[in-house]
């Protein structure tokens, strides 16, 4: 069985923590794990590979968090891997339909996304196991989580079943319901309650929607092609087209746009009499919000959930009920059931219960053209990472650091130049048709418009002092003429 990870979504109702470059399945917000690398470990006690789909940018950060992870543990390999890139995003169906043409028809796969945290592991499984035999019928299995309150961020699943039946058959899917008001939400609360107390032969339940799912590759397809023939022909097309290096799969950009965005749930399991869902309770959460994240972090006597990355818990006097993330010290005193978010760049305050209002914010700020919903001050690039450092009209200073055996990408700059301080490795300069070293303690110059590349060959990250000088210093101002990881202009 080959679990299919879904990285796509850029968690904005989790900002400032998540950001487009910096999503919310790859922060690591337990233990020093990301959600990433739970689903990773997860599926690999039931798969026996992985084919992770992504865009771009988080092919880079999945790889080197199996990597990372793999130091620690063994079976998290990335040779079980394989990566379907995706230049654009087109939503769920086209996503699954790639990756199933890259696989066997007959291949059972799990689709999971890669942002949901699940906490009973035991009882995963054996969902699992029961979607698995489905799916070995031909079945279209989904997994239906019970509903502990009316929650209207969640699609919902009306199902039914014989009272008698064998559990491990399922329930047959009735409809899908789209994410409710309050009102119908509470409506299946109670028909849930009401049906628990009669006494009928068959019973009829709603379940949170997981976007989970189990089926055969082929089957799906197949399923898919009856009922979404446009999105099978555009997806046939795009995968059929995709270059292939090694084990990934790059999907062109006009293709991937070719295809029609649709969701699975409305192209194929809403239309499919193969659906089967399987109940599921598993301790679910899909973290869609502050307060959901609230709920999973351990509290303190006064219920405040704390953390900072230092280890350093912030101070709270007479504060009771609230949530505090930050990368500072921070004290709180006499203020309850608020939410304080505080990142190197950006400061969020909320009440709890509020903040699902967060994609708000992300979206004033994006319409102010701002790169706080995209990137960290500090950003994970292919080669390795930069942090800003200080920024104002005309200037930027930035410390990078280059991984071992990685380069920067040949560029130029149209509006700035670069002064570049080596504090420890050796940097390999190419700087016009000239190339040379420059060791711990040494600097060089890049002029405005000349072609230049960094690059680190030693064994150790070269870690250096960059200060950006001219009329614009936006990221945007790169020209790239030769990239390794094959990315376009930034």
């Amino acid at each position: 069985m080959t679990n299919i990870i879904l990285c796509g979504g850029s968690g904005t109702r989790l900002w400032p923590l998540s950001r487009t470059l910096m999503p919310k399945q790859f922060v690591k917000l337990f233990e020093g794990e990301s959600l990433f690398q739970k689903t990773v470990e997860r599926n690999q006690k039931t798969c026996d590979a992985q084919l992770v789909v992504s865009n771009a940018e988080q092919y880079f950060l999945a790889v080197d968090q199996i990597e990372e992870h793999n130091q620690d543990h063994s079976k998290l390999d990335i040779k079980h891997s394989t990566f379907l890139l995706e230049p654009v995003g087109r939503n769920t169906a086209p996503a699954i339909a790639l990756a199933c043409f890259a696989l066997n028809p007959e291949e059972i796969v799990l689709v999971t996304p890669s942002d949901h945290l699940i906490k009973n592991e035991k009882a995963y499984l054996e969902a699992v196991e029961k979607a698995k035999n489905l799916a070995e019928e031909d079945y279209l299995v989904t997994f239906g989580i019970t509903p502990q309150y009316p929650e209207t961020g969640f699609g919902y699943i009306e199902a039914i079943a014989f009272v008698d039946n064998d559990s491990n058959s399922g329930m047959d899917v009735v409809s899908f319901h789209e994410k409710p008001d309050l009102e119908t939400a509470e409506q299946y609360i109670h028909k849930n309650q009401e049906n628990q107390s009669l006494s009928q032969s068959t019973i009829t339940k709603f379940y949170w929607n997981s976007g989970m799912f189990c089926f055969k590759a082929g089957v799906f397809l197949e399923e898919l092609q009856k009922y979404a023939p446009e999105i099978y022909d555009a997806s046939k097309n795009a995968f059929e087209t995709a270059k292939i290096e090694n084990s990934t799969f790059r999907i062109q950009h006009s293709q991937m746009e070719a295809i029609p965005s649709e969701s699975i749930d409305y192209a194929v399991m809403e239309k499919s009499d193969k659906v089967k869902v399987i109940p599921a309770d598993i301790d679910w959460s899909d973290l869609g919000s502050f307060d959901a994240l609230y709920d999973e972090f351990k509290k303190d006597d006064d219920g405040n959930a704390t953390q900072r990355t230092d280890h350093q818990s912030p101070i709270t006097n007479n504060a009771t009920g609230n949530l505090i993330i930050s990368e500072k010290q921070v004290a709180a005193i006499d203020v309850d059931d608020l939410i304080i978010i505080d990142t190197a760049d950006a400061l969020l305050v909320s009440k709890k219960g509020s903040s699902q209002k967060v994609k708000e914010v992300v979206k004033q700020l994006n319409e102010q053209n701002s790169d706080l919903p995209n990137i960290h001050v500090t950003a994970h690039r292919p080669w390795g990472t930069y942090t800003i450092l200080d920024e104002s009209n005309g200037y930027k200073v930035k410390r990078i650091v280059v991984k071992p055996g990685k380069r920067l990408s040949l560029q130029k700059h149209h509006h700035r130049s670069e002064h570049w301080i080596v504090v420890s490795g050796t940097a390999v300069v190419t700087r016009g048709s000239d190339t040379y070293t420059v060791n711990a303690n040494e600097s060089t110059y890049i002029p405005m418009g000349e072609i230049h590349r960094l690059e680190n060959v030693g064994k150790i990250p070269l870690v250096m002092i960059e200060a950006q000088v001219g009329e614009y210093v936006g990221e945007d101002d790169i020209v790239r003429l030769s990239d390794d990881f094959q990315r376009a202009e930034q």
